[in-house]
Formats: C-alpha cells, sequence, structure tokens
C-alpha cells in the first residue's frame, strides 16, 4: 500500500515514546525537576493535544461519509497514531503536575499568542473552523475525501510547524523526539495527501 511506510515509521515513533513515558518527567532533565507551567514543553503538551482532538474528530468523519478504502485507512492510521500522542501529552502534564489549560492562549509558548485569532474555533494555526466541520459531516463520496484532504493537509501543515518549535524549544527529551517524529511522520502524509487529491482531480488549497 502507497503508505504503508508512513504507517510503519509512525508505529516507530510510538513504540518509542510510549517505552519510555514512565521517565518522561525528567528526561534530559537531569537535577532539575519538570518543566515550568510556561514553559515550551508544558505548552507543546496542551496546545497539541488540543490540535491532535480535532484531526481524530475530522478522520472519524470521513470514514462514514466515503466507501474509499485508501482514504478510510488513511484516516483511520491518522486517529489512532494522534489519539494515542494526545494520549501520551496529556499524561506527560499528569505526570509533571501541570494544568491541561493555560489562561496565557493557545501558541503563547511560541511567541505566537492570538496570531491564528481563534476564529470560528480555529484555535491554532491549521485547525479547521467549527463551520468546515459542520461542512464535513455534510458531504458524501468523493466531495468528502476531497474536503477532508484538503482540510487535513492543511491541519498537518499547522501541526508540523507547532512540531519544529518544540523541537526547536522544548527541553525534555522523549519530548523533542516525538515532536520530531510529527514532523516526518506529518510531512511525509502531506506529500501523500497532495497525490490523493491529484488523484481526484484537485489540490491542497492556496
Amino acid at each position: 500500500m502507497r503508505y504503508a511506510g508512513v504507517a510503519v515509521a509512525v508505529a516507530g515513533v510510538l513504540v518509542a515514546a510510549g517505552a519510555v513515558t514512565y521517565s518522561v518527567a525528567g528526561d534530559g532533565r537531569s537535577g532539575t525537576g519538570p518543566p515550568a507551567a510556561d514553559s515550551a514543553d508544558a505548552g507543546f503538551a496542551r496546545d497539541m493535544a488540543v490540535h491532535h482532538q480535532q484531526a481524530v474528530e475530522m478522520a472519524y468523519v470521513v470514514r462514514d461519509r466515503t466507501d474509499d478504502e485508501d482514504v478510510r485507512r488513511l484516516a483511520y492510521d491518522i486517529a489512532q497514531t494522534q489519539a494515542n500522542q494526545r494520549g501520551m501529552m496529556l499524561g506527560w502534564l499528569d505526570l509533571w503536575g501541570l494544568p491541561k489549560v493555560s489562561s496565557d492562549g493557545p501558541m503563547s509558548w511560541m511567541g505566537m499568542a492570538g496570531m491564528a485569532g481563534g476564529e470560528d474555533g480555529a484555535l491554532m494555526p491549521g485547525m479547521a473552523t467549527d463551520a468546515e466541520m459542520k461542512k464535513l459531516g455534510t458531504l458524501n463520496g468523493k466531495q468528502a475525501e476531497v474536503s477532508f484532504l484538503q482540510l487535513m493537509t492543511d491541519h498537518h501543515k499547522g501541526g508540523v510547524h507547532m512540531a519544529q518549535g518544540c523541537v526547536e524549544k522544548c527541553t525534555v527529551g522523549v519530548e523533542k523526539r516525538l515532536a520530531q517524529g510529527m514532523v516526518e511522520a506529518q510531512e511525509s502524509e502531506i506529500l501523500l495527501m497532495t497525490d490523493m487529491l491529484k488523484e481526484r482531480g484537485a489540490a491542497p488549497r492556496p
């Protein structure tokens, strides 16, 4: 299958991250204790958990709107991968004794608070609006496939940007490695989804 390599790579990242989750509170921070509530480590974990949740929802929506096996399988892989990663990040916040929400607003750890505007539910770069999510739930067949692939491509681009920020700013080793794995896997999926859109006579949104 075309995206088998992507799935294998993602699985490797998840296994590696899961194997060291128990020690993440001190990984790469020997003698310094867990990260602070306003750190990049905490901010990324909080924001990406929210970002991932929408991707999971979007993936399950399209699985009910099309019979295309390639799209359904991709959607399932995205949902499982991002739900798993979301659980890791929320678990780390628990380990660190930090809140899962912040009054500073999304992206503040990157110096980008308010950049996404939060319009109609799009709290961070790449996130679909509530109206776009609602519309996806009304489409079927090829229309649903194209909408999903375009929305998820935008979503991944925003996710890659955030993950790159963690690679640069986070201090917990296992979190930086997970973020780098997200960058690599989602960039591969962007290429895949671009090809899938082309097969359907469409292209990523400008």
